[in-house]
């Protein structure tokens, strides 16, 4: 009976101990896990920042060019998929670059906007507002420019 008593002590700092263990290990598990999810997110936004750099160069380039919209949108998609290839990047959908291609035609030269001018040497008097109104058509990639 004394060799069971005294054994019990050293059974419950094994168990505790093995416990210990698979709680640490579960809890290690975790932060290699979060770190891993971090890491993608991180990647696939410095992914998704660099396609939209690409976007916005492609359609720069395109700007003075005499082509119809549609073909500059083509062309645009083509030299982001290839600079996309080039620097070994695989896994970018279709349209997540023509979204960007998109986004960076809004911004560009190509599109009308808004304008407001506000002359401030002109003593508080204001010059009229000069508005040009965006054909929606026309700005879309499938439309005539």
């Amino acid at each position: 009976m004394n060799e069971i008593i005294n054994a019990v002590p050293s059974y419950l700092i094994t168990v505790t101990a093995s416990v210990a263990f698979f709680v640490a290990l579960k809890i290690m598990h975790n932060f290699v896990e979060h770190k891993i999810v971090t890491a993608k997110t991180q990647q696939a936004k410095e992914r998704w920042i660099y396609v939209q750099q690409l976007a916005d160069t492609a359609v720069n380039s395109l700007v003075g060019k005499d082509i119809a919209g549609h073909e500059k949108f083509v062309q645009a998609t083509a030299i982001v998929q290839s600079a996309l290839e080039k620097q070994g990047i695989k896994n970018v959908d279709l349209k997540a670059i023509e979204a960007a291609i998109q986004s960076a035609y809004e911004k560009s030269p190509l599109t009308p906007s808004t304008i407001s001018v506000t002359n401030p040497d002109s003593l508080g008097q204001k010059v009229p507002e000069v508005v040009q109104k965006d054909n929606v058509n026309n700005t879309q990639p499938g439309g005539n420019n």
